[in-house]
């Protein structure tokens, strides 16, 4: 198996550190809003990196953190007139519903920054210790790059070229500026009653601590692959790993993966283009969580993906024909009375084998979801010649359960019972048609369609889908 690291640009054999086993850090939501698709292309990149490990023997241990104090999160809490915890509760809840609408695997751990004050803080007085931190006249703590040889070693940025003489409180920052940064916020008016006692006096930890602080706890103080979107890479990524190997005393991370930024409708998300969306948003334009987790895995992570409606209609369209393939190879499996073919096997076990290597790869999904393609097309000709035995679908089947365990939207097993009144419908369309009444059918597939059920015309009859 072979990922891109960041840490080194090139593309390496991956080894964990535990054979067989892998420890893995993905930044998660700042829950001060909702989250919008651009942050689900990250989270749908981590959860395809998950999936691919276990589909390939491996056991996972994956901690993914909820930012539940920064400066945002304080901001718009006070707006609201709530608690802290009140306001980012809600933000928390609709975080999960998002990841079950698209069938993102559960991490092991969710920890919250403000349930890990007391790690945040011992990892600071280390720093402090070790002389990598210093108390400055404003009362905060900051971290020393200066005193950090390998800074930059990460995101390439020249420390000598481009060090800055300030020092950067906020939680973020420009992506040019090298600059100290804030390890320990002192509490000020703005922080209202948002502030925890500490050796320092009140106040409340940076953004970039918490990451260290919490994947210490859950994962070592070494471990095998950090995720996060290119966005990620500096400051948040880079300063993580000053301070973490600077507290530690060894490497942080093996393996850094980062996934590509997201377009929408070939622009920049912003919500005076009408191209901002969310989950919910979606929802209400009549796209399933399907059909959204289809798009999002369709390109290579890596790489800029322009995320359009009509990308989402395709995929309706893509699932539509999957769905009516395995429907059948349902029917041949309980029907047909064909003798075995052994070019099937031979085709699913190549398609199999081409599918594993690509995701090998570093995550090569289009080229594995090609594989897959190729093989339907295959399948269907034979299908069409009544060339697929009962036993032949029956492995194609288990084979595309397997290869669901990574794609996450195929419902192989899926048997939604299709309501009275929908078949009903479908036979005065397959009437209409029969006797000619083209209009009257169009109207009733309409209807069928608005209904959330899909119609496909077969050799014999009409076969009704769930969208």
């Amino acid at each position: 198996m072979k990922f891109y690291n960041t840490m080194t640009n090139q593309v390496e054999e991956f080894k964990s550190i535990k054979p067989g086993f892998v420890k893995m850090y993905t930044c998660g939501p700042t829950v001060y809003n909702y989250a919008h698709i651009g942050n689900f292309r990250a989270y749908m990149f981590e959860d395809l990196l998950r999936r691919t490990l276990q589909f390939c023997s491996y056991r996972v241990l994956q901690v993914m953190n909820l930012t539940d104090v920064d400066d945002k999160t304080i901001r718009d809490s006070q707006k609201a007139s709530v608690s802290l915890q009140e306001y980012t509760e809600k933000f928390k809840k609709a975080f999960f519903e998002d990841l079950e609408l698209l069938n993102i695997e559960p991490a092991e751990q969710y920890p919250a920054a403000t349930d890990h004050i007391p790690e945040m803080i011992d990892m600071i007085k280390i720093l402090l210790e070790k002389g990598y931190a210093y108390c400055a006249d404003d009362g905060c703590i900051y971290y020393s790059i200066e005193k950090f040889a390998d800074y930059g070693k990460l995101s390439g940025v020249d420390l000598q070229e481009q060090r800055s003489s300030v020092r950067i409180k906020n939680d973020e920052y420009a992506k040019d500026a090298v600059a100290d940064f804030a390890l320990w916020k002192a509490w000020d008016e703005d922080d209202g009653d948002v502030f925890w006692n500490s050796p320092w006096g009140k106040g409340r930890p940076g953004w970039h601590i918490e990451c260290s602080a919490m994947s210490m706890k859950y994962l070592g103080k070494t471990f095998d692959i950090h995720t996060g979107g290119v966005d990620n890479i500096f400051p948040h990524h880079e300063d993580e790993i000053a301070q973490s190997e600077a507290a530690n005393g060894k490497k942080f991370v093996n393996y850094w993966l980062h996934c590509g930024y997201l377009m929408a409708e070939g622009q920049k998300m912003s919500k005076s283009l009408g191209n901002f969306y969310t989950l919910a948003d979606l929802q209400k334009k009549g796209f399933s969580g399907r059909e959204i987790r289809w798009v999002l895995l369709g390109s290579h992570y890596r790489q800029q993906l322009n995320f359009t409606i009509d990308g989402l209609k395709t995929a309706r369209k893509t699932l539509f024909r999957i769905d009516g393939f395995t429907a059948k190879l349902k029917d041949i499996s309980e029907n047909a009375k064909v003798s075995e073919n052994t070019e099937v096997s031979k085709l699913t076990n190549e398609m199999q084998a081409e599918f594993t290597a690509s995701l090998e790869n570093d995550l090569n999904m289009p080229k594995a979801l090609g594989s897959l393609f190729e093989f339907i097309r295959k399948i269907n000709i034979l299908m069409n010649n009544k060339k697929v035995s009962a036993t032949n679908a029956q492995i194609i089947l288990k084979s595309l359960e397997k290869l669901d365990m990574v794609i996450g939207c195929l419902d192989i097993q899926k048997e939604e019972e299709i309501p009275e009144e929908i078949k009903q419908l479908a036979k005065q369309r397959s009437e209409a048609r029969k006797n000619k009444d083209y209009a009257e059918a169009d109207r009733l597939r309409d209807e069928i369609q608005s209904s959330g059920y899909e119609l496909e015309d077969t050799p014999s009859g009409a076969r009704i889908i769930a969208k």
